[in-house]
């Protein structure tokens, strides 16, 4: 299966904001993109001063979207015709299901420090969705459903630190960090999303 292998710095330099795939380095001072706000390559410079086309902003709107949440082309573009076969607006509906993923999940309840941490402890086996193990990053939760680390892995180094910690999390997710799991109370709604997308440009992309 293709993989992304090169810096991930990079990727947030190309698209110009943070996409925190780094974990606490993008907070700190060494985060690339605040030490180098340049594109990649040694043409970096000049194409900040260029000015995008209509289509360039499409592109990057969807590639910024797709490398926030770890997905290639072909998964990402599954998204926007499920979304697109549902009733709503495509676009937040889009993004529901992308935030509804078990491994953005397991991030977004403070169980790993980056997106790709994540989806490595869920392929390792490590988390449960209603006492069931699941070990695919894509799984898609449902209001009611309870995440959590297996019981066999909870006093591991792994999670040792988040036990018993302050976790903020989105209002559609609640944490219980003493137990470490977490329990999804709501579909994430758009205002949920701390991201900045506009993604009428990927739809408008994607409808060419």
């Amino acid at each position: 299966m293709a993989k992304y292998t090169s810096a991930d710095c990079k990727l947030c330099r190309r698209e110009g904001c943070k996409l925190f795939l780094k974990g606490d380095r993008c907070v700190s001072g060494k985060c690339a993109l605040d030490r180098r706000p340049t594109v990649p390559g040694q043409h970096g410079e000049a194409n900040l001063r260029r000015k995008p086309t209509g289509y360039a902003l499409q592109l990057r709107e969807k590639q910024k979207v797709k490398r926030a949440y770890g997905l290639l082309e072909r998964q990402f573009k599954r998204y926007y015709f499920e979304g697109k076969r549902q009733r709503g607006a495509t676009g937040e509906v889009m993004l529901s299901m992308l935030e509804r993923r078990l491994d953005n999940v397991v991030y977004r309840l403070g169980f790993g420090v980056s997106r790709s941490q994540c989806r490595q402890i869920v392929n390792h086996g490590h988390i449960t969705d209603n006492d069931k193990k699941v070990n695919i990053p894509s799984y898609q939760v449902k209001v009611g459903d309870v995440v959590a680390v297996k019981e066999s892995d909870k006093n591991s180094a792994l999670f040792k630190e988040i036990k018993g910690s302050k976790v903020t999390t989105p209002k559609w997710l609640e944490v219980n960090t003493n137990e470490l799991s977490g329990k999804i109370v709501a579909l994430p709604q758009r205002s949920d999303i701390d991201l900045n997308i506009a993604e009428h440009l990927i739809i408008e992309l994607y409808s060419r």
